[in-house]
């Protein structure tokens, strides 16, 4: 069985201060907790400014920490982008790639070429990638789900060397429920889940069968439960609910829960 995996997402949130007592706040809880941390992975991925703080924060403890972005570049004139090597040399162990909001709302909208190229440097620094795939809801009202999840999955994983599975993660975002209050039903979560596992196993045989698929669409502890009872679905990309620990360490017990 895979290990279920609980990603919180900061997203442009929080300051100083507030990233390090989250931090603290979830790092207490899963210590206090023998059977939550046995069983559930945990990563934070705050923005990169709080990068170093929350290392710093969850050094020694069973916490992964991750950036949301980098460039694919390893060094050069890019203003204002980081890149792999440099979250890697601060103790991140993770990074976010292709997130619905950088494919969709920021800056010049990122392809699947450039995701690729994100997806080999981050490798390349020995950080696991969450390599994020999703459809509008133009493209789910139109019957392209499946469509675009293989494209955008063939896409991002091209040339990728998949024989070790602990070196990726990926994550299904329908667009259409992120940060809106919709969700998509855990029947649909499943489908998008199993034809993405499907997909993986035309690209790398076997070991798709080993390789963690999140749910990222506006999870929250009263509907995880339900979500991560599907069988291919092995825990979740948390945005605004990561926000309070309460609400993301529910979430983490429904994962537990649904895996034993």
């Amino acid at each position: 069985m895979r290990r279920p995996l609980i990603a919180a997402n900061w997203k442009m949130n929080l300051n100083l201060a507030q990233s390090r007592e989250l931090a603290r706040q979830i790092r207490s809880a899963i210590s206090a907790d023998p059977a939550l941390a046995g069983a559930v992975d945990f990563a934070i991925c705050p923005p990169a400014v709080y990068l170093h703080t929350v290392v710093e924060a969850c050094r020694g403890a069973s916490i992964s920490v991750g950036a949301q972005n980098i460039y694919f570049e390893a060094a050069g004139a890019f203003t204002g982008e980081i890149s792999a090597a440099m979250v890697a040399d601060i103790g991140a162990e993770l990074v976010i790639l292709g997130h619905s909001e950088r494919r969709h709302v920021i800056g010049h909208h990122e392809d699947d070429r450039m995701i690729n190229l994100k997806l080999r440097a981050a490798m390349a620094s020995s950080l696991t990638p969450i390599l994020c795939v999703g459809e509008t809801l133009a493209e789910r009202d139109a019957g392209a789900t499946l469509d675009v999840l293989t494209f955008q999955i063939t896409a991002g994983l091209s040339g990728i060397d998949l024989r070790d599975a602990s070196r990726l993660v990926v994550a299904y975002e329908p667009v259409w429920a992120i940060g809106t209050g919709r969700n998509a039903t855990p029947q649909q979560a499943q489908e998008a889940h199993d034809h993405l596992r499907r997909q993986i196993r035309r690209i790398a045989g076997d070991h798709a069968d080993e390789i963690r698929i999140l749910y990222g669409g506006s999870l929250k502890p009263d509907n995880a439960a339900a979500i991560f009872s599907q069988p291919d679905i092995d825990g979740g990309l948390i945005g605004g609910a990561s926000l309070k620990a309460e609400s993301f360490l529910g979430i983490a017990a429904a994962a537990l829960s649904a895996h034993r």
